[in-house]
């Protein structure tokens, strides 16, 4: 069982990195790859052991939401992932 931890709200939890790689069938090294990131900061971040420095979090995300996922927040909670047109993501110009 993953240790609770603090994460930056409106940012990433690790089960939304988990299930947004399932979605796209990424493995943890593909999604550290497209982030910039080492796999071991995937790997610890979904994990629970430890939280990624803000830019590798939002390098994470940006990864994510490029391939078409969304991630979904409520009263300050992470609630689940959606996949997004890619066209209609935010700041796409539309």
């Amino acid at each position: 069982m993953a240790a609770d931890f603090f994460y930056f709200m409106d940012m990433l939890a690790p089960e939304q990195s988990r299930a947004a790689r399932g979605w796209l069938d990424w493995s943890q090294e593909e999604l550290a790859k497209r982030a910039g990131v080492s796999p071991s900061t995937v790997r610890d971040f979904e994990k629970g052991r430890r939280v990624p420095i803000g830019n590798n979090l939002q390098a994470m995300r940006n990864a994510l939401e490029s391939a078409g996922i969304g991630l979904l927040f409520k009263d300050d909670a992470a609630t689940g992932v959606t996949k997004v047109a890619l066209d209609r993501r935010p700041g796409a110009g539309n």
